[in-house]
């Protein structure tokens, strides 16, 4: 049976009307590892995540953390020598005007590629020099996707690549279509990679460090385009990243990964505000921060662990000055603290004793509240 066969009668369904809260993305059970040399390395340990139309996702945590392996095995495009050990990937999408469901995991690599990636989920990379063909005039990359995906003519194709290149900011964009990537500079490459991005109207865009190779002055400029981009359109976004800065400005909901495993999650207020993992305290803590009066910056102790051997209990217990006897011994679950705020951590049982965040990251976090009353945020 042919891919196409499969997801029309096995994995599509109608969907109701969307409504602006109709769940696009569900990650359920997720654990993904690699076949290497010395073993196989465990990258994903149980990964749940939920994403609705037109929110903004922020996934955090320092490299290694499995960040872009998720996402990753959301686009299909894992390397050969992964695998997925469990879970599904069920991805809400419109097409040709019915609603579609489908289990991502389920599809081959080429259908994917024919059918999904660049047309329904499309990826901004954080670097656009290796994102674009520098043998291929910026014209002729936008308008590619258009005429494979949507069977748009060239008439059509360079008429809507026009539209892109004005809407993510690029002025004279007749004379831009004729350049090469190499022409353009940092920023201008960025957007035009955001716009062979949107170039087929995607439900779901991920960014992948969008602005790591940027300035500060351009990073914001990109970051609020995305913004105005996606209010526009109703698309739902996820960014990957390590930049908490980034995540204020943009996120709606957060999930801080360590060691392949979500470890906190939530709205951006709740991490923020009232983390409740001592790893995302750890994380808010290293944030440059000009109104401290310590005169180092703080630094996470310690090493992730290695995860080609089997993680025994709590992965952060080694680097966790709170950490428990049980924490050696059992993985916490995810303990609930709202409707929303959920962290993996044994602090929240019921008879662990209780631990406050460090007295600096409690007085940095006043700050930032009383700045964003301050700012009517």
């Amino acid at each position: 049976m042919t891919d196409e066969k499969k997801v029309d009668q096995t994995t599509s369904k109608k969907v109701d009307q969307m409504t602006s809260k109709e769940k696009i993305l569900s990650i359920s059970d997720l654990s993904i590892s690699f076949k290497t040399a010395l073993g196989s390395v465990d990258a994903i340990r149980g990964v749940n995540l939920d994403l609705h139309r037109g929110e903004t996702l922020a996934v955090v945590g320092e490299s290694g953390s499995g960040k872009s392996v998720t996402m990753k095995a959301v686009m299909g495009i894992l390397s050969s020598n992964g695998v997925v050990n469990s879970g599904k990937i069920d991805f809400n999408y419109s097409d040709a005007g019915e609603e579609m469901a489908v289990d991502i995991l389920t599809l081959s690599k080429k259908y994917m590629r024919s059918h999904i990636n660049g047309k329904h989920i499309a990826m901004i990379f954080q670097d656009p020099m290796t994102s674009l063909n520098p043998t291929m005039t910026i014209g002729a990359q936008i308008m590619e996707g258009m005429i494979w995906h949507k069977k748009a003519n060239k008439r059509e194709a360079k008429k809507r690549a026009l539209e892109l290149l004005e809407l993510v900011g690029i002025t004279d964009a007749e004379k831009r279509m004729k350049n090469y990537p190499h022409q353009l500079s940092g920023g201008m490459r960025q957007r035009v990679v955001i716009a062979i991005a949107l170039a087929c109207n995607p439900d779901l865009l991920i960014c992948d460090e969008p602005t790591t190779a940027l300035d500060v002055t351009i990073q914001a400029k990109i970051l609020e385009l995305i913004k105005d981009i996606q209010r526009e359109m109703n698309i739902s976004v996820i960014y990957i990243t390590h930049d908490l800065g980034v995540v204020a400005k943009v996120a709606d909901y957060v999930a801080v990964m360590y060691a392949g495993k979500i470890v906190e999650k939530g709205t951006v207020d709740e991490v923020f505000y009232d983390p409740r993992h001592p790893y995302t305290w750890g994380l808010l803590s290293a944030m440059p921060d000009l109104d401290t009066f310590d005169d180092k910056l703080y630094t996470i102790p310690g090493s992730p662990p290695n995860l080609s051997h089997k993680v025994e209990g709590d992965a952060f217990a080694s680097r966790n000055i709170y950490a428990l006897n049980i924490d050696k011994r059992l993985e916490p679950p995810m303990f609930k603290i709202t409707e929303t705020h959920y962290a993996a951590t044994w602090l929240l049982h019921e008879n662990a004793p209780k631990v406050e965040m460090p007295s600096a990251l409690k007085e940095r976090i006043d700050r930032m509240l009383k700045e964003a009353n301050e700012n009517g945020e």
